[in-house]
């Protein structure tokens, strides 16, 4: 992937639901708040060491996860594809506007669409 902190993104978009609340807000405030690991400590009373035992706990548990089921890695293996899909679909509704004007094309164009939506949800 990209680099540590969108991976750490990837991971929690994924597997966040399944952290601790405590894990979840001081994973929150440290990568979408970009708060410090002294600041947060700060924050709630503890040391800055704790904060990081936490968010690196909640970081190896979702990794361990991502190791087994491999629900990111797939996902930013097919995500490309669906794009094209996408893309595709459209070059062919344009020339069917221009050339052909064919309906039944134009609603295929919207079922393929309308599939690699759902894909990406």
């Amino acid at each position: 992937m990209k680099n540590q902190t969108f991976r750490m993104t990837m991971l929690f978009d994924f597997y966040g639901e399944l952290l601790t609340d405590r894990q979840k807000e001081f994973y929150q405030l440290y990568y979408d708040e970009d708060l410090s690991l002294s600041e947060i400590a700060e924050n709630y009373g503890i040391s800055r060491q704790g904060v990081r035992d936490v968010i690196v706990r909640a970081e190896a548990y979702m990794t361990e996860i991502e190791d087994k089921t491999g629900l990111v890695k797939r996902f930013m293996q097919y995500t490309p594809h669906v794009e094209a899909i996408e893309k595709a679909a459209g070059e062919i509704r344009q020339m069917n506007y221009r050339l052909f004007e064919d309906k039944h094309l134009e609603e295929l164009c919207a079922s393929i669409e309308k599939e690699a939506a759902a894909l990406k949800e």
